[in-house]
């Protein structure tokens, strides 16, 4: 544990400093979020978050190939090899939609090009669990599932950066939920505690912390489509790691019933279910309306919290404690089986929807106010 708190470190210390200079570089090259009518912020923000996050990744991953522990175990040098390859690519697409906003078919290719990188390094989905048995992927199932599953969490996550800290704190909670289960998990089957998924996790959640400061409201800077794309293929290259590789055979050969063995492929899917969520419907929203699925509009999840009358901290708050809930509450409700964990979970779900719902009539924005709350990039651009 020890190691992966230094790692954590690492990412966060350096991730911190090199959001200065990536903030210069961005001022530098115009690489900023323009003021319009319908923005938030009054002067032009700089993106290139996703560099100095990169800059994290790239620190703490060095530093554990240097580590007694974690160091020793050849695999996750492999596996952290290839996933930081991949990174450096998505942020670099991200870099130049940043500074040229490319089109949405290029910003695709640049996805699956990143994610067949991770996929050549040998990190990918092997099987799946299904109910009293495993099904084992043939190598074209593995590869297509794999990739289709990094893209997928690569857009959510873009998706869903639209207010200042939004993605950030939303992509780190999962990450801290899905490390703690991790580390629960292995060491409970008598596993090393060195693995590919606790190492990718644990940076993930250093370099949110670092990059936090900078980002929430009011924002110094933005992560841009460099940060976003990069936290969506660290969360999936995690996810799939433990997803893919981890038999879940000897969890319901021990008696301890199906849910555990599911948890595996259920709580990435948790960690990310808001970003999916809102993907999911502004896809069905534009396809309805006869509109591309990547034109923007103003009817995302955090749109509606502040249609509502919730302030922007507010409506990023509540967005965190979504996350937290639903990522911590499905870890805790697999791996204690108590039925008084669940039913804390439906309480504190009430809770947050009365919360949610709630919101404050009387500071409700005007739509001239609310379109100003906007920021300047919901989603990827096309």
């Amino acid at each position: 544990m020890r190691e992966y708190v230094l790692v954590c470190l690492i990412a966060a210390c350096t991730t911190y400093l090199v959001c200065g200079m990536a903030r210069r570089l961005a001022l530098r090259t115009g690489a900023v979020a323009r003021v319009r009518e319908r923005d938030i912020h009054v002067k032009p923000v700089p993106y290139f978050g996703g560099v100095a996050m990169l800059g994290g990744v790239g620190a703490s991953f060095f530093m554990a190939t240097k580590l007694p522990f974690l160091g020793r175990n050849e695999l996750i040098e492999n596996d952290i090899g290839a996933v930081f390859i991949a990174a450096t690519v998505i942020c670099a697409v991200g870099v130049l939609d940043d500074l040229f906003e490319i089109n949405a078919i290029t910003k695709l290719a640049g996805q699956v090009l990143a994610a067949g990188l991770v996929v050549v390094g040998g990190v990918q989905m092997l099987w799946i669990p299904l109910p009293s048995t495993v099904i084992s992927l043939d190598t074209s199932a593995s590869i297509a599932i794999t990739v289709f599953f990094i893209v997928l969490c690569t857009n959510a996550v873009n998706y869903v950066d639209g207010l200042d800290g939004l993605a950030t704190g939303v992509v780190g909670i999962g990450a801290a939920a899905f490390f703690g289960y991790c580390y629960v998990l292995v060491a409970d089957q008598n596993l090393s505690r060195a693995s590919t998924a606790s190492l990718i996790t644990v940076a993930i959640v250093g370099v949110c912390l670092g990059f936090l400061p900078h980002n929430f409201h009011p924002a110094r800077m933005f992560m841009g489509d460099s940060g976003s794309m990069l936290l969506g293929l660290l969360l999936a290259s995690s996810s799939i790691s433990l997803t893919g590789q981890f038999d879940s055979a000897p969890l319901q050969d021990g008696g301890q019933g199906l849910l555990p063995a599911y948890l595996p492929l259920v709580l990435p899917l948790a960690i990310v279910a808001l970003p999916i969520l809102d993907f999911t419907l502004a896809f069905l929203r534009r396809t309805y309306r006869g509109n591309p699925f990547w034109v923007a509009d103003k009817q995302h999840l955090h749109h509606r919290l502040l249609e509502r009358g919730h302030s922007h901290r507010r409506a990023v708050l509540l967005m965190y404690v979504w996350s937290g809930l639903i990522s911590f509450g499905v870890a805790l409700i697999g791996l204690t089986q108590f039925w008084w964990v669940a039913v804390l979970f439906i309480i504190a779900a009430g809770v947050v929807t009365v919360l949610t719902v709630r919101g404050n009539r009387q500071m409700k924005p005007s739509p001239r106010e609310l379109a100003g709350k906007t920021p300047q990039r919901t989603e990827p651009r096309g």
